[in-house]
């Protein structure tokens, strides 16, 4: 994989990358700052892919705080295609948790990720297959973060994800803020709920996008070096 270098203060390894699952060959975008420690994993909402300019602009100020990204569509281009006429796959919790779990399994192989300890960014539903792929993975994951997301989904998993996480959601989300409440009550006593007042379901308000991406960087560094897997 040819590196591609900012010209930044912090020097990048960027790079497309195919990640192999058990099921499909994914593709994804890799940044590396030169002296990350921590990388985190982006697992999209419904509808949603590694394009996303919300989570790349949450992913362009992880780098900014030496944090290592990899954005990677969990559904392949084909699948994509099928799920905008039937909209099923995007609901496959446990397909997509799956392929998330792959894809940290394949980062902590990986020769250029390999000594970056795991973190997981879900959005929407991709929080809940964030917290199923923590739960059910021999891989380490350091903290995890959700925006907007449903850890509702994760349903009976989430008394055994051993990660710090981070519920953020919008103060006028009203509807979500409540299924975080409730998930919330079967994580482990390191979670919390951050509430972005002001802010609807997308964070289209401004400035609110702003807050989650630096609560979220705060979050991934003062967990970093702390790996969370089960027994």
């Amino acid at each position: 994989m040819p590196a591609k270098r900012s010209s930044t203060a912090y020097p990048i390894y960027d790079v497309t990358v195919s990640v192999p699952t058990e099921s499909a060959m994914l593709e994804g975008r890799l940044t590396v700052p030169a002296t990350a420690t921590q990388i985190v994993i982006f697992a999209h909402g419904s509808g949603s892919s590694r394009f996303s300019p919300r989570n790349w602009y949450v992913a362009e100020v992880l780098h900014g705080h030496n944090i290592a990204t990899l954005l990677i569509d969990l559904l392949t281009e084909a699948e994509g295609q099928e799920d905008m006429r039937t909209g099923h796959l995007r609901f496959n919790i446990p397909l997509l948790a799956t392929r998330l779990a792959n894809v940290a399994a394949w980062v902590h192989a990986t020769q250029e990720t390999r000594h970056l300890h795991i973190g997981y960014f879900g959005s929407s539903t991709g929080a809940g297959a964030a917290l199923i792929a923590a739960a059910d993975s021999d891989v380490p994951i350091a903290a995890i973060v959700s925006r907007g997301g449903r850890p509702d989904m994760a349903g009976d998993y989430l008394p055994a994800v051993k990660a710090p996480t981070l519920l953020i959601v919008g103060g006028f989300d009203t509807q979500v803020l409540a299924l975080n409440e409730q998930a919330l009550a079967h994580l482990n006593n390191q979670s919390r709920i951050e509430v972005i007042p002001g802010a609807t379901h997308l964070f289209e308000e401004p400035g609110t996008l702003e807050q989650v991406a630096l609560k979220a960087a705060e979050w991934f560094k003062h967990h970093t070096g702390v790996s969370h897997a089960l027994p």
